[in-house]
């Protein structure tokens, strides 16, 4: 653990000492701000189930967002219990409204991926690119902000691509208990 912690400080230093500017902070605290609670990637799987050529992503997203959630904010978050950077490195202050929850997984970076990685999966590269980058913002931005740990990140990057396949595969699921029942 003190590894991972060391390589954590590490990457959050370098980028406040060399990434973070005025003219940036801005933009990443708006891209931050629009990961809160999941509203943008919920209004976006909202888009595509209303659009009925993308209705089955839409679905897949929602399926996959609302598993991700259980298991990320609802499990993981208060199993690990892990304080937040400026809990842990002296000096290091977030560039946005102190969040009150648990650092681990980060639930804003597993919420991006679960629709941005599906939507790339899953979409053409119309809409797949522009989520994707949407998502790996929204990841980056909670570095910068620092709010979160680069092993936040990255764990709730994975936790998102997972929830991406078993959204789709509860998806599955339920599409052949329906089936199964009007067959009867």
């Amino acid at each position: 653990m003190e590894t991972i912690l060391y390589m954590d400080k590490t990457i959050l230093w370098f980028i406040r000492n060399n990434i973070v500017n005025d003219y940036f902070t801005w933009f990443m605290k708006f891209v931050s701000n629009i990961g809160n609670s999941g509203i943008i990637w919920i209004l976006i799987t909202l888009m595509l189930i209303i659009y009925k050529p993308t209705r089955r992503i839409g679905i897949i997203c929602a399926i996959a967002l609302v598993e991700e959630v259980i298991v990320c904010n609802g499990i993981i978050k208060h199993l690990v219990k892990r304080g937040r950077p400026w809990t842990k490195i002296n000096g290091l202050n977030p560039l946005v409204k102190k969040p009150t929850d648990y650092s681990f997984p980060s639930g804003h970076s597993s919420s991006s991926f679960a629709v941005g990685y599906t939507m790339l999966r899953k979409g053409n590269k119309k809409i797949g690119i522009p989520a994707i980058i949407l998502a790996i913002l929204i990841a980056f931005s909670r570095l910068y902000v620092a709010v979160h740990f680069p092993s936040d990140v990255v764990t709730g990057i994975i936790i998102g691509i997972i929830f991406s396949y078993v959204g789709e595969y509860s998806l599955k699921l339920i599409e052949k208990k329906n089936s199964s029942e009007n067959k009867e």
